[in-house]
C-alpha cells in the first residue's frame, strides 16, 4: 500500500506508481529486473546524518556509489548513513522503499546521475514501487538540490 504522504504527492503531480508484489524491489538490481530498465534508471534513495546532526537523502543512480569526499565537500561537513531506526523515524520509510516523496525532516539532494536519463524510477515509499519520472520532475516536486557526489563511473 503507497503511504498517504506519498499518494497524495503523486496525485498532485500526476504521477503513477508501478506496483509488484511486495519486496520485490528492495535494490536496485531487482528493481530494475522487475521494470525492464537499466539498474542506472532506479533513483535510489539515501539518507545521511552530518556531523551537525543534520539529515540529507541523497537519490542518486542506482549503478553508482557515493563518493565521501564528494559528499563531505557538497555537504560542508562528513557524514554517515543513517541507521535502519533513524531512517524509519525521519523519511517514515523502511531502507528498501525509502523514496524522496514527502520528506520534511531532511534536505533533499538529487545527483547529477540521474540527469543522463529520459526516465528514472523512485520507490513510492514501499519495496515494491517505482514512479517513472524524469531527472527535472523529481528536482522540482521535491525541491531538491542538485549534486554530484557519485564515485567516478
Amino acid at each position: 500500500m503507497i503511504p498517504a504522504k506519498v499518494q497524495a504527492c503523486l496525485d498532485e503531480h500526476q504521477l503513477s506508481v508501478l506496483q509488484f508484489e511486495p519486496g520485490s524491489t528492495p535494490t536496485s538490481e531487482l528493481a530494475a529486473e522487475k521494470i525492464g530498465v537499466a539498474v542506472g534508471q532506479i533513483a535510489k534513495s539515501m539518507l545521511f546524518k552530518a556531523k551537525d546532526g543534520t539529515f540529507h537523502l541523497i537519490v542518486c543512480a542506482g549503478d553508482r556509489r557515493i563518493c565521501s569526499k564528494r559528499m563531505k565537500s557538497h555537504l560542508g561537513v562528513k557524514a554517515r548513513m543513517a541507521t535502519v531506526d533513524e531512517t524509519f523515524d525521519v523519511t517514515e520509510f523502511k531502507p528498501g522503499g525509502v523514496c524522496p516523496f514527502g520528506i520534511t525532516q531532511a534536505q533533499v539532494h538529487i545527483d547529477s546521475s540521474l540527469s543522463g536519463y529520459d526516465q528514472v524510477y523512485p520507490a513510492a515509499g514501499t519495496d515494491s514501487t517505482g514512479v517513472p519520472t524524469t531527472y527535472e520532475q523529481l528536482l522540482l516536486i521535491t525541491s531538491g538540490l542538485t549534486c554530484d557526489v557519485m564515485q567516478e563511473a
